[in-house]
This record gives C-alpha cells, structure tokens and sequence, in this order.
C-alpha cells in the first residue's frame, strides 16, 4: 500500500497558498490535478519530439507516433479493451457521448424508439440524446432515483422494454458520489435487446474498469479527471459497432483514399480520428495511466473510503448541513455535495475559499438532478489520491468558520 500521505510531493501545484491559506483542492470531479511525472512527458514532448503521427518518416515523426499509439495501448490495458482498435481518442467524455448518439444513434433510432437515461446524468449524457431524439423521433425516458440518491432497480426494470434501444447511464454520479452497478444495468439492457453506453467519466479516474467485463458496448472518459491534461478523452467502443459507425468529422488523417466525388476511410481507430489530434494529450494521458498503475487502482479505491468514512460523520454533526446522496460510505466515491441552510452554495464558497479550500458550487451540470433534489444548486467538495484526512479537517473547521461567520460576522 503506497503512503498517500506522500503523494503531494508529486504535485507541484498543490504547495501554494491561496487567500494566505495553504491550497486544499476539493475540485477533483471537475479536473484534477497533474503529478510532475506528467508535466515533464509533456515538456519532453514539445522540447524533443514534436511532429505530427502518423504522416512523417523523420526521426521526430517515427518518435511522436510512436509514443503517440503506445499511449493507446496503455489506455486499452487500463481498461481491459479486446483491441486499441476500439480504443478512440477524442477531446473528452462529451466528444465520446456526442459521437456516439450522433453516429451510432442517429443510425439505428426511429420514431418510437426509446432512450433510458437516469435523472443523476452529466448534461454531457443527456443533451446529446435529446438531439438525436428530435432527430430521429426516439424518445427519452427517466430512470428514477431512491430516496437516497441511488438509481431506481425497480424502476429501471419497469422502464426497459422491447422499445428500449439505447441505455445509457452514469458509473458513478458526478454530483452523489453513488456507484450504479453497471455491469448488472449492462445484463438488463442487452436481456432486452437495447445496447449499452456507460458514462465513466467519474468512474475510471476512481475504481478500476474493466469493458469486458463489463460487457458495455461504449464507454466514455476523460484524461483531465485521471491525472491527464485537458483535450483529450477516450471512447470505447465494442468493435462491431464501431466498424459499423461512420464518422461525424471528415478531413485528413482518418481518410484512405480521396477521389474527385467520393472518399474511403482508414480502418480503425484512425477513421474516427479527422485532422492533427492531441498529441501530447494523448501521450500525457499515458503518463497518468503509469502513474495510476504505479499506485494501484485498487488502493485509490481504498483511500478514498477511508477519507469518505473519516468526513461523512463530522458533517453529519453540523447543524443546518444537508448531505446529498448515500450516506452510506460504501456506495460512495470521493463526492460529497452538501448545502447549508439558508446559505447560497455560491456564498459558501467562497467562504471556504477564504480558507485556502477549493470546492465547486453550482448546478454541477446537472441541472435535471438539482431539480429532482429541489434544490438550484450545491456545494461540492471531491477527493482524490492526493488528499488527507488533514484535508477533511481542515474542510469540516471551515465550514464551521463559514457558519460563525454568517451568523456573527467574524472568522
């Protein structure tokens, strides 16, 4: 078991003060933040190798590309994918879900079909279906969350039907921190014919995932939310369908042959791969990939429940905190989002922000859940490998300073 206590040392950004507070950053579900492992293999990138893939035959260009598909590689292993031709890079998990609702979506939706999706999805995994179900005539339907916060087994089985074509669904919620038990959601969907698009975007940063497992049939995630930069993200894709999927972007790269009046693509996964993509992005995404092996999937999920069953009752002590989502720690990832009572989640805040603590407060995009939940808005505060229970202390003594401060006016 590595010593997480050490881990910050490894992220130079994390020794900063903020407000003349020593920085807590408790905004991991938005992005997190980069270990110098990654840093240099991005500096190595730009100062040593830059070239385009695939394109060139120099020294530079064999370099990149090669780098540039071992990051590929990596990514299949990380996930247990059957081959990298089902391992697409993309600019994150809203580019995946948009290419696959889009392409896949738009090809086999007809009016009367139907789309199951929960009430605790990203917008990034609800927006696109409703495009693609004005388009087609399909039709959204909402699984229902209990009371507190999982999704609806129940209403999940009344709702999947012989109509049901697409299920897609959140592996853990960006907002609850619950763990949808995916693997079960994929036996039900394709019991009923429908095939199955699983949101990891909160989910592979944080528990290990394996597709085959799994059984999905797409799969999305982002590079910025595991340690990676911002720009590049991942789609998984089954390779039967993916080889039925045509492209939703065109130009050069994911082309084979280009004639006056028509053109053929390359096999995969370059025929969805128009133009220059996110080199370093890619190869960085690598470097975090290493790094997370380094600490082992299985003791960041550790972590993060010791962490999570350290907080969870000293909140619970606060008068006038509501949590939202389990209780119950072991359905938990990092994510707690939370409110004070007649506080505005944004005054809160920036009250903790004060303090040196970097929570996020909003709609979280999730704007259909916050109005499940009745309420416009939360705070959230998000774990990772590199906090502490000091970390938790010191986010439970702000929150009360927030308190005092609202009520008394003084920290």
């Amino acid at each position: 078991m590595p010593k997480f206590d050490e881990l910050k040392k490894d992220f130079p950004i994390l020794f900063q003060e903020v407000n003349d507070e020593p920085l807590v950053y408790l905004d991991n579900a938005a992005t997190t933040q980069k270990p110098q492992a990654v840093l240099d293999v991005l500096q190595k990138y730009y100062q040593e190798d830059n070239a385009n893939v695939h394109r060139g035959v120099h020294t530079l260009a064999e370099r990149a590309t090669k780098d540039y598909e071992d990051a590929r590689e990596k990514v299949r292993a990380f996930i247990n994918a059957g081959s990298t031709k089902e391992v697409l890079f993309t600019r994150g998990t809203t580019t995946s879900l948009n290419w696959v609702a889009e392409s896949f979506g738009g090809a086999i939706l007809k009016d009367g079909d139907e789309i199951l999706i929960s009430y605790m999805e990203h917008h990034s995994n609800i927006i696109p279906w409703q495009q693609v179900a004005k388009k087609t005539g399909a039709k959204l339907i909402y699984t229902n969350l209990t009371a507190d916060g999982q999704l609806d087994l129940a209403d999940f089985k009344e709702k999947l039907s012989s109509k049901t074509k697409i299920v897609s669904l959140a592996y853990a919620s960006n907002v609850l921190g619950v763990v949808n038990p995916v693997e079960e959601l994929t036996t039900l969907a394709h019991q009923a014919g429908a095939v199955m698009v699983v949101d990891a975007a909160q989910a592979v940063p944080h528990l290990p995932v394996d597709v085959q497992k799994i059984d999905c049939d797409f799969l999305a995630f982002s590079g910025h939310k595991m340690l990676g930069p911002t720009g590049i993200g991942i789609l998984y894709g089954k390779e039967k369908y993916l080889e039925q999927m045509e492209p939703i972007e065109f130009g050069g790269e994911m082309i084979d042959f280009v004639y006056e009046d028509h053109s053929t693509w390359k096999e995969l996964p370059w025929k969805f791969e128009a133009g220059t993509p996110n080199i370093a992005g890619a190869i960085g995404l690598g470097a975090a990939i290493d790094y997370l092996n380094a600490v082992g999937m299985e003791n960041i999920v550790a972590h993060e429940q010791e962490l999570i069953n350290y907080l969870l009752p000293q909140l619970e002590e606060i008068p006038g905190l509501t949590i939202y989502g389990p209780q119950d720690s072991s359905l938990h990832t990092g994510v707690v989002a939370f409110n004070l009572v007649g506080l505005h989640p944004h005054d809160v805040a920036t009250a903790l922000d004060m303090e040196g603590i970097a929570v996020r407060a909003g709609h979280h995009c999730a704007q259909v859940l916050m109005r499940y939940l009745d309420t416009p808005a939360t705070c959230r505060a998000s774990f990772y490998l590199y906090n502490t229970k000091e970390d938790c202390d010191k986010l439970v003594a702000a929150i009360y300073a927030t308190k005092e401060f609202f009520n008394h006016g003084t920290f």
